[in-house]
């Protein structure tokens, strides 16, 4: 267990220099606003991405517990 501190110094070495780059954050409004249609387009292709496979899943869980229990 002696060898382990020079190791983890090791390992922390780049860590300490390593350089993060400033987010460009703006307090500005956008340039081009998102029109009310394009944020419902948004809003839809999230939910339908998280809950169809979600849906999938619980629709097919008896076949699930079929097929692993054999």
């Amino acid at each position: 267990m002696p060898r382990l501190p020079p190791i983890l110094r090791l390992l922390q070495g780049p860590v300490k220099y390593t350089v993060v780059p400033k987010a460009h954050v703006s307090a500005k409004p956008a340039k081009t606003p998102t029109s009310a249609m394009e944020q419902a387009v948004g809003i839809t292709v999230t939910f339908v991405g998280f809950l169809v496979p979600a849906g999938w899943v619980l629709s097919h869980l008896e076949s699930y517990k079929k097929s692993s229990a054999a």
